[in-house]
């Protein structure tokens, strides 16, 4: 806990949220405490603002930190590439990675995320009444991942239920009981390392065997760190996108003339989705540290001090973006961060559009009309986006195949 006795509780991540409340709680911050204090997990700086987002992104004197990535801090077990470290050893690590997410192979992975969608949403549109995010969008990740990893879905969402007991732990502060998640999340992520070994795939398809094999093309990557790797996309390929498919649904249920727009021109959805990820950026936990003392926002932050992105923030600062609360698609440039920005951007961006896309395109082809049928749960501090959103919907009379 920080001491220093100028530093006051601005900020508490741990207040009640609903669906529209945490916007009204940013927009109150980026008006008046632009990079606000928090006592909470330890002590940590949010920033809300757009720029100084961008500055501690991508200026080279706030580092990542093993103890400080994401609060709050808990984790023991050491570092996790790619997230955990700087350029340039950092670029090590996203060098193989990267291949395996260009848009060519994205492509070439929708007839199966296509099949998913459907297989997923065909009996859940016929009973009517569900819920999208536990019953779709939490398969639906697993699924997509699972091609990057190529692991079945019962793999996956072993990992995904390990990881919700991680955060749960994580939130609580419960050390032992996070450090015992972490622990299977590390065994699951040796056991197909380790299989992999045995049987590797081609490195520009599969993740596991890229960074197995990075040492033919570049440094070579150790055991431990290969293992690392994959006990971090594990924790990271889950979440966020279950987090933004609900999100977009309860908008969706809230705008019957936005759904009726989209299915009558699904070449608008592209654009709807860039606009989804501008308002509903799931990420908010990741931080990074200065490496000496720094001024941000008119506050000196301390070398080591934790300073957490508040991207959900940043995607609606009015300095940026003209009406910032209201959905555009036709919103030019839309110059959100939903992925970040710098040498940590998502290296997944490209799955995650596919997934957005392929999800709305089928969920409004196979339904006439779809609401809001019971409360909207959001996930907690980790990620931005509902937990758990019940639906109905109205099935189409037909839709292509």
């Amino acid at each position: 806990m920080d001491t220093r006795t100028d530093l006051t509780n601005e900020f508490d991540p741990t207040y009640v949220e609903t669906f529209d409340n945490t916007h009204e709680y940013y927009t109150d911050l980026r008006n008046n405490t632009p990079v606000a204090h928090s006592d909470k997990f330890g002590g940590f700086w949010a920033v809300f603002k757009y720029d100084d987002i961008i500055r501690v992104q991508t200026e080279s004197v706030f580092s990542t930190s093993e103890k400080n990535v994401v609060p709050p801090a808990t984790r023991n077990q050491g570092k996790r590439p790619p997230l955990h470290f700087d350029p340039p050893e950092h670029d090590m690590y996203r060098r193989p990675i990267t291949p395996v997410f260009r848009k060519s192979r994205m492509d070439a992975l929708e007839p199966d995320l296509r099949r998913f969608a459907n297989e997923l949403l065909d009996p859940l549109v016929a009973q009517s009444d569900f819920d999208f995010t536990k019953d779709f969008a939490e398969y639906f990740a697993a699924l997509s991942f699972g091609l990057i990893l190529k692991l079945p879905l019962e793999k996956m969402m072993q990992s995904r239920k390990v990881q919700v007991e991680y955060y749960r732990s994580q939130l609580a502060m419960d050390k032992p009981k996070v450090e015992a998640a972490s622990d299977e999340l590390y065994a699951i992520a040796r056991e197909l390392v380790d299989d992999r070994r045995e049987n590797p795939g081609d490195p520009d398809e599969d993740l596991i065997s890229a960074l197995i094999l990075a040492g033919d093309r570049g440094p070579v990557i150790s055991d431990d760190m290969v293992v690392a790797s994959i006990r971090q996309f594990l924790s990271a390929s889950q979440a966020a996108p279950g987090a933004v498919l609900g999100s977009v649904i309860v908008h969706l249920s809230r705008d019957q003339e936005l759904q009726s727009r989209l299915r009558e021109d699904p070449a608008l959805i592209p654009d709807a989705i860039e606009e989804f990820l501008r308002l509903y950026a799931p990420y908010r936990v990741f931080a990074r540290a200065p490496i000496r003392d720094v001024e941000i926002g008119g506050r000196i932050v301390l070398a080591g001090e934790p300073i957490a992105m508040m991207f959900p923030s940043a995607n609606r600062d009015e300095a940026i973006f003209e009406n910032p609360h209201e959905f555009q698609i036709d919103r030019k440039p839309n110059k959100h961060i939903a992925f970040g920005r710098g040498p940590h951007r998502c290296p997944a961006a490209a799955l995650a559009r596919a997934e957005l896309r392929i999800a709305m395109e089928a969920i409004l082809e196979k339904t006439a009309s779809i609401e809001l049928a019971g409360e909207v749960v959001m996930s907690g501090w980790l990620e931005f986006g509902p937990s758990s959103t019940p639906i109905r919907v109205t099935p189409a009379t037909s839709h292509p195949r």
